[in-house]
């Protein structure tokens, strides 16, 4: 113990050696000031000599109080480089604290003989000037050192406190990076205005003309808060200005209230197809999975690993990662590890068609809470392999199920696609057949079955976005199904921080449909995909229409007609109503679905799913009609 108290001790000292400097300097203005108040004091002529000795007897004293006090408020510990409000304010109240102890200090010593009373107001005045003076002379040399430093010439759209922030970076970054010329910002109360030194100079919709007149290299947007409307609007200006672009992280990304130039980063698809952020009742789900044994399927998966990643955050006492590949289970699992070291992780390699290995991960790990996110979702190569699509979209499903049943899981969520709705693939109605599969257990224990149905995935691995990425690092052409194809899209945190709260609301039986906002045309994706890495779409790269493939079609819905939907209270989680199945019909079929896929027996696979999932024949006649009358 007195080892560390040492160590303390020789720390401190170290401190404030290093800070000798400005300890010096405000030692040495005290007696400035001081003997500036009697010079004040007596109108800039000499100071009698019985006030002068008398002045000087004191001055230790005042000396000792003030060094005392600077140190008590951590006057000493502002860098004068980042003088700020905090700084003048600790100033202000150590000056005025140690004036009054100096002031009672000389009354007890002196009963104030040869000493006027006006000097300690006047003393604490002088005392303020200097010390606040040298450190914001200090700072505003500093800043014009770095800004005569040549920079990129920089136009920032947003003239909020985001903007603010992000010119003081920029002035204080050495060498300096950027040059601010001029804000915009739609506010035309700003008009005019200056921040920083800096001039509101326009609208928004003026950067194209202002980048030329003032030859800008750069255009930083500044609107953290900006929803994915506004966002577009901007880059829409951005691009007919022809200037490289860059933008800060949205506002809920920027946890600490500052904007930095180290922050700024390329516009990407988030911010264009993205929504307004995700309002949560975390209590709830905290209380519903803290401190819980939680089991992910397809724990490996972009789903998957992003709900590992949220669910760690909410401290459960067990997360159960079920995997068949190897790499992204290893990868995962340290990733947890890295950033959750207080969470416990079973990496588990595991098929859920395996009906033995799931039986026995449940016996060993019984869950309280399950993710079933393990599925195929490949749609044209899909198409072509029945078999293997039934086999473990819903021959696995059924698996977990049954393993959640006899392990008295409270609640299981099955992770659901769009594609269930209206099936026109294999893969939409192995999707259906499993939300009518976990629907049939919900009365047959107390495991609450959901199931949570929403569109595509931003990032998702198979979508869209990795195939248009891969297309345009090859230079094009990128291939679009056709130009009218409108399909939703969420990204992968939201995605799964709504499947968190359905799956805390959830009694069992519902379908949670998630708001997916309006649907995206995918040839306009493929074009801002196009712009965004920097190139002109039809231009530099191409954009080719490949027609419809076996499986898909123009625009996917999120419920039946069938499903009257309701509100769950929630603004962006809707309640489908379950359409009625037979349960005990439903069991037979699965029984002889399980049974067709062990012998490859297509026939009985497609009677049972004309059966379940009568509008998907429905679909494919009116597609045929279509093309023959066509």
């Amino acid at each position: 113990m007195k080892q560390t108290v040492f160590d303390r001790l020789l720390a401190h000292g170290r401190y404030f050696f290093s800070r000798w400097p400005v300890l010096l300097h405000d030692a040495l203005v005290v007696p400035i000031a001081w003997l500036g108040a009697y010079w004040f004091r007596f109108n800039l002529d000499v100071i009698p000599g019985i006030f002068l000795g008398q002045a000087l007897a004191m001055l230790p004293l005042v000396i000792f109080w003030h060094l005392v006090f600077f140190a008590v408020f951590g006057v000493h510990r502002g860098a004068w480089r980042f003088t700020a409000i905090p700084n003048l304010w600790a100033i202000l109240k150590s000056v005025a604290v140690g004036t009054a102890v100096v002031a009672i200090s000389i009354f007890f010593l002196t009963r104030l003989l040869a000493i006027p009373r006006s000097v300690f107001p006047l003393h604490a005045v002088f005392l303020i000037g200097l010390l606040i003076g040298s450190r914001v002379l200090y700072r505003l040399f500093r800043d014009r050192q770095v800004s005569k430093a040549p920079g990129k010439r920089v136009l920032i759209v947003g003239a909020g406190a985001a903007g603010d922030m992000l010119v003081r970076d920029i002035r204080r970054t050495q060498p300096a990076i950027y040059e601010p010329i001029g804000f915009l910002d739609d506010d035309q109360n700003k008009k005019g205005t200056e921040i920083q030194g800096v001039r509101v100079l326009d609208r928004c919709s003026a950067l194209p003309q202002l980048v030329k007149l003032l030859r800008a290299e750069l255009i930083l947007i500044a609107i953290p808060s900006a929803n994915s409307e506004q966002m577009r609007g901007v880059v829409e200006y951005c691009e007919k200005a022809e200037v490289p672009f860059r933008t800060l992280p949205k506002v809920q990304n920027i946890l600490d209230g500052t904007a930095r130039s180290a922050d700024l980063r390329t516009v990407g698809l988030d911010d264009l197809l993205g929504r307004e952020p995700v309002s949560l009742d975390w209590q709830t789900i905290t209380q519903a999975m803290g401190g819980r044994r939680v089991l992910i399927t397809g724990g490996g998966g972009s789903i998957g690993s992003e709900l590992c990643r949220q669910v760690a955050r909410l401290e459960p006492s067990q997360i159960i990662l079920v995997e068949q590949n190897e790499f992204n289970l290893y990868s995962l699992g340290l990733e947890i590890k890295d950033h959750f070291p207080g969470v416990e992780v079973a990496q588990l390699l595991g098929d859920v068609c395996d009906k033995a290995a799931v039986e026995r991960i449940f016996s060993n790990y019984p869950p309280d809470i399950v993710f079933h996110a393990a599925a195929y979702k490949h749609v044209p190569m899909l198409q072509e392999q029945a078999r293997e699509t039934v086999r473990n979209n819903v021959i696995g499903t059924l698996i977990v199920a049954r393993a959640a049943l006899a392990s008295h899981t409270k609640t299981m969520a099955l992770i659901s696609t769009d594609k269930a709705v209206n099936p026109t693939s294999m893969m939409g109605v192995s999707k259906r057949l499993a939300e009518i599969a976990v629907h049939s257990f919900n009365r047959q224990s107390a495991t609450a079955f959901v199931t949570v149905r929403f569109g595509n995935v931003l990032g998702s691995a198979g979508s869209v976005v990795p195939l248009f990425e891969r297309q345009i690092r090859a230079g094009g052409p990128i291939t679009v199904t056709h130009p009218d194809m409108t399909r939703y899209f969420m990204t992968i945190a939201e995605a799964c921080q709504l499947i968190l709260q359905a799956c805390t609301i959830g009694k069992g039986g519902e379908i949670f449909v998630l708001n997916m906002g309006e649907p995206v045309k995918v040839d306009y994706l493929a074009r801002q995909m196009i712009r965004l890495s920097g190139h002109i779409p039809g231009e530099e790269i191409e954009i080719t229409y490949t027609g419809l493939r076996p499986g898909e079609k123009l625009a996917e819905e999120l419920f039946h007609p069938g499903e009257n939907l309701t509100d769950t209270g929630y603004e962006k989680i809707l309640l489908a109503e379950n359409r009625p199945v037979d349960e005990k019909r439903v069991t037979e079929l699965m029984a002889e679905l399980d049974k067709a896929c062990n012998v490859y027996n297509y026939q009985v696979i497609d009677a049972i799913v004309s059966e379940l999932v009568p509008e998907y024949r429905l679909m494919d006649e009116q597609t045929e009609t279509i093309a023959d009358t066509g």
